[in-house]
């Protein structure tokens, strides 16, 4: 309660000293920014402070129900994640004590041979959650790990280091996935990557979903449903992470590789840009939700310590090298963005989103991310982000339009990166990208108006895990789409993910997709897969297939999603209204 009172006082104070003055928007974003990381320092200090140890704690239910996880891989170490849950739908169901949980870490995965052992302290704070940065390890090594509380043992995980920075190394494999609206289907394809042979799994954003029941409408129905209204505290994120959490196969997807994650727009709310909501909030009550929003975030993922909150928000963006062969950069696309130009949605450039002042990645992380480019030795350079990188118009010739949501809506920020790859020769850069919930293929050229222009890498656009529901192999648009993109070599409107192959002379994206998601039992296809070499030529499709059971085409176009996001956003202000009407 009084991390509560501080919090308001906070943000009140804030709100007197801004919002009723001319300040310039710069300004008031940073101490907004600022504002919201204090909030989140309150809502977690003292993690340890104030609570009672419970010894030797007895559950009623089983606590583990969300199952183990790890992730943020190193040569040397690696995070262990878990939480206590026993009522994982209502808050957890946990005691206001903190409780010791203990852990172990062996070479096999039947415990014969227990290299490390420990325990750590789960406090209500983090809502009874562990990340345990277990260190001393042996690079590119497969480890087998569990937890115990009482007398109650988790699932076993497995997790995998990640080879010595440097070491020569001659391929790897690993997977990447977004978007999974547990409303819009069954997680089939989680599933399938569990049985996978991945050194690792990338997350890209849109872990869960902030609507309340049946507001966010899939073009194939709706087959579960969120519990309860709108998220917005603290307690609504946690439920809304244990309902994502309580799918068998996101569970097993999670302990079977070391999972490394960043976040997009709905892990808090659609198309939010920095402290900015996306419509009908003041700013001060969306500092606190996005607060709430970040600390949930924390909790649920397999994260370090150096990603809880700090100086103004989360530190998402960071990098893990493979040995020789690829350099992994996770961009955080949404956390420091100016706001969407021209109202967003899908319009025509103007001035304002033109102007060559606007970020995307926010001045420190775009400096970072150059800084390490130009300092690269590795084979690949990947930037592992949320948003379409490449050029994408819809519209007409003469009057195209552009994702004022994507890097399209900041082509400034995107010619900054291009120039200084160009500028310096680099031709091995990937870029892999969820959001759109579909699968695309394209080509990253130093011009995407000139056929001619040198192609300095690839981008690899991966389906949704659900959104969306059942999908088709192509839309009503696709054909109009590539024909308007020439540099885009493939797109598909199937469930799925990504899953990578790579060595030093060819990067290869395996599109891996279900023809449904409806109902459970889908098969996996690689619907196609493409090669990338560093050799000025561009993409080559090197296998595709017809995905058995898949509708061929839908009338849907690109348009339809944010028309359901929309008419989602319809639904919360009728019950806002109506809540209104009863109050008064």
């Amino acid at each position: 309660m009084t991390n509560e009172r501080s919090l308001d006082e906070l943000v009140r104070k804030f709100t007197q000293e801004n919002l009723n003055k001319n300040v310039d928007r710069r300004s008031f974003l940073q101490g907004a920014g600022k504002v919201a990381g204090l909030s989140l320092g309150l809502a977690i200090a003292n993690s340890m402070g104030g609570f009672k140890v419970e010894a030797a704690p007895v559950f009623k239910e089983y606590p583990f129900t969300l199952g183990v996880a790890s992730g943020d891989p190193l040569s040397d170490s690696v995070v262990l994640w878990t939480r206590l849950a026993p009522d994982p739908l209502n808050g957890g169901g946990m005691s206001s004590h903190i409780v010791p949980v203990q852990w172990e870490l062996a070479t096999d995965e039947n415990f014969r041979n227990i290299i490390q052992r420990g325990t750590e302290h789960a406090s209500p704070n983090l809502a009874h959650s562990v990340h345990l940065e277990v260190s001393g390890l042996k690079a590119n090594t497969v480890y087998y790990y569990r937890f115990k509380s009482g007398n109650e043992l988790s699932p076993v995980g497995r997790t995998k280091t990640l080879p010595a920075p440097g070491a020569s190394v001659a391929s790897m494999t690993f997977a990447f996935a977004s978007c999974q609206q547990f409303e819009h289907g069954y997680y089939t394809a989680y599933k399938h990557m569990a049985k996978e042979d991945l050194d690792l799994v990338f997350h890209l954003g849109d872990y869960i979903y902030e609507y309340g029941t049946n507001e966010y409408l899939s073009p194939t129905g709706n087959v579960r449903a969120h519990r309860g209204d709108e998220i917005i505290t603290i307690e609504d994120y946690r439920n809304r992470y244990a309902q994502y959490r309580s799918d068998e196969h996101l569970r097993a997807a999670h302990a079977s590789f070391p999972w490394i994650v960043t976040w997009d727009d709905h892990e808090v709310e659609n198309n939010y840009a920095n402290v900015i909501p996306e419509k009908d909030q003041s700013v001060e009550e969306f500092i606190k939700r996005r607060a709430a929003a970040y600390q949930a975030y924390y909790e649920h993922m397999p994260l370090r310590k150096s990603s809880l909150p700090h100086d103004g928000g989360m530190q998402l963006y960071r990098d893990f090298s493979y040995g020789d062969l690829a350099n992994f950069y996770v961009l955080d696309t949404r956390q420091y963005r100016d706001d969407q130009a021209n109202g967003d949605g899908s319009k025509a450039h103007t001035a304002e989103s033109l102007d060559p002042n606007r970020t995307l990645l926010g001045p420190e992380q775009e400096k970072w991310l150059l800084d390490n480019l130009g300092n690269s030795k590795s084979q690949w350079n990947v930037l592992a982000q949320q948003i379409f990188f490449a050029e994408r118009k819809s519209g007409s010739s003469t009057a195209p339009k552009f994702s004022m949501d994507s890097w399209d809506g900041y082509p400034a920020a995107r010619q900054h990166i291009t120039n200084f790859v160009a500028g310096r020769d680099i031709n091995n850069i990937i870029v892999l990208t969820g959001d759109v919930h579909a699968s695309w293929a394209s080509n990253l050229t130093t011009d995407y108006n000139n056929p001619e222009s040198p192609v300095f890498g690839a981008e690899f656009v991966g389906t949704s895990i659900t959104s969306g529901g059942d999908g088709s192999d192509v839309r009503a648009d696709t054909e109009k789409t590539l024909s308007d993109n020439p540099h885009i070599k493939f797109f598909n409107n199937y469930r799925g993910y990504v899953r990578c192959q790579v060595t030093p002379e060819q990067w290869r994206a395996d599109y891996r997709v279900v023809p449904f998601v409806t109902k459970p039992g889908a098969d996996i296809s690689t619907r196609a897969s493409f090669v990338f070499q560093k050799n000025q030529q561009g993409l080559k499709e090197v296998a595709t297939t017809t995905v058995p059971m898949g509708v061929q085409m839908s009338s849907e176009v690109e348009e339809d999603r944010h028309r359901a996001h929309d008419r989602a956003h319809q639904k919360q202000m009728e019950k806002k209204r109506k809540r209104e009407a009863v109050s008064n």
